[in-house]
């Protein structure tokens, strides 16, 4: 058996020993990547590590440790609050307004995971609040990402345009656009009207459910204080008659000093990332960093929120993928497609490489990787150049929403850490299904027409 096949087999085989068994699947990815780096392509540990993916341990690290320290002072509380208000209580309306956030940051030039980064901690803390279903939230922040990174001057459009014109295709800025917006909304549509959007749609304006659920919250929060300082816990009625649970209520929405800091912190990762193209990553922990050392007690416990499981799991699975990148394991799959004699399979089979490999490593890279692979029969004329690169950009960014990938991780990573698990079960469930179906149905919409 050839090394190709050999790495891709051990890499079925820790996704099935890591469902049956329940073992972090990170671990048993760095393990496997050890292995098959020194038995298969004959590296040694340091070689195995170069895939490492240090910029997102840095990423999930700071983004989830400064949005800890502005959960634990009331700064997510306090937007949240005021998300409900900018939307006259229509919950149902905030899934949309966060796609709609996502996709004008990356239309204009974001890149994806920075959207992600700073969208998903405010949208997750939101569903966690009100009751929304965490995966449907998640996944209108990634495709609402995806659906503005295509634009003519986002990060994927320039990319993809970029290689269209360095090799000579005939290329539509506006239609590869256009078509992938459409796509990340259809996908969203269905996620949302699949996981509660009816529900929230049918519960309408929510100001008096809203205000009900927020000071029985304050009043548990309350007590729970009280409980733990040491003071004397009281009943729910003895609260709400002492009138202490409504100062405790007023002061969650209320601005103090330590809250404005934190905002002037969200707003400096905001426009350095977008602004000064500055890393996520470094940019959070450094805000945290301050944040901490200003305020001490409010950072009590917040180390301890970063999703240490999260960053294991991506982290080894993505170390093992850049592996297989390396050792040139997916320019091996790309010329097994080149060999193909039909021009619509080995379109399909293009698209649906893109897709699988974005689920698992860099978008960017995939999208610049595989379009030059397409060109010797694209120029045949016997497929659509311009619809088989809209159906290779589809393919390969809308799978985003996978765990695995820095968007999919980023969800997860901010989803409550009681839902935390089944929001990586179900991301990945359905990020393993938009891997299959995706490429099959844009090459039917998008190539087939056009042979």
């Amino acid at each position: 058996m050839s090394p190709e096949l050999i790495s891709l087999a051990v890499l079925a085989i820790v996704f099935l020993v890591a469902t049956v068994r329940g073992v972090n699947m990170g671990a048993l990815a760095l393990v496997a990547a050890f292995i098959v780096g020194v038995t298969v392509f004959a590296l040694d540990a340091d070689g195995v590590l170069t895939g490492f993916p240090g910029n997102l341990f840095v990423i999930l690290v700071g983004v989830t440790y400064l949005f800890a320290l502005a959960k634990n002072n009331g700064t997510v509380d306090w937007l949240v609050h005021g998300a409900v208000r900018a939307v006259g209580g229509r919950v149902a309306l905030v899934p949309w307004a966060m796609f709609l956030v996502c996709a004008l940051v990356t239309a204009i030039g974001a890149v994806s995971p920075a959207a992600v980064a700073i969208v998903a901690p405010i949208a997750m803390g939101f569903a966690a609040r009100y009751r929304i279903n965490p995966l449907m939230m998640g996944m209108m922040v990634v495709q609402g990402a995806t659906a503005g990174s295509f634009s003519p001057i986002g990060i994927f459009g320039s990319i993809t345009n970029g290689v269209v014109e360095q090799n000579d295709l005939p290329g539509s800025p506006a239609f590869l656009f256009v078509a992938t917006f459409l796509a990340a909304a259809v996908i969203a549509v269905i996620t949302y009207f699949v996981f509660g959007g009816r529900e929230l749609v049918a519960r309408g304006r929510e100001d008096a459910q809203v205000a009900a659920m927020a000071a029985e919250a304050e009043k548990v929060s309350y007590a729970a204080t009280r409980t733990a300082t040491g003071g004397t816990p009281h009943s729910a009625a003895e609260v709400t008659r002492s009138g202490a649970a409504g100062g405790e209520a007023d002061d969650d929405h209320r601005l103090n000093p330590e809250r404005i800091v934190t905002l002037l912190g969200l707003v400096a990762l905001i426009v350095g990332a977008l602004g000064f193209d500055l890393d996520v990553g470094f940019t959070a922990l450094t805000i945290a960093v301050a944040l901490t050392l200003a305020f001490p007690k409010a950072a009590k416990g917040a180390v301890e929120k970063i999703s240490w499981g999260t960053v294991l799991l991506i982290g080894g699975i993505v170390t093992y993928v850049n592996l297989l990148q390396a050792e040139g394991v997916v320019d091996w799959l790309g010329e097994r497609v080149a060999e193909v004699g039909a021009p619509l399979v080995a379109a399909l089979l293009i698209c649906l490489i893109g897709a699988v490999v974005s689920a698992f490593a860099s978008t960017t890279g995939i999208i610049g990787a595989l379009i030059p692979l397409a060109v010797p029969f694209l120029l045949t004329d016997q497929v659509s150049a311009i619809g088989l690169i809209a159906a290779l950009g589809i393919s390969s960014s809308v799978v985003d929403c996978s765990p695995f990938s820095t968007n999919g991780a980023l969800v997860v990573a901010n989803a409550d850490p009681n839902d935390r698990d089944l929001v990586f079960k179900r991301l990945m469930q359905w990020g393993m299904s938009i891997v299959v179906v995706a490429p099959i149905v844009v090459w039917a919409v998008l190539v087939l027409p056009t042979a």
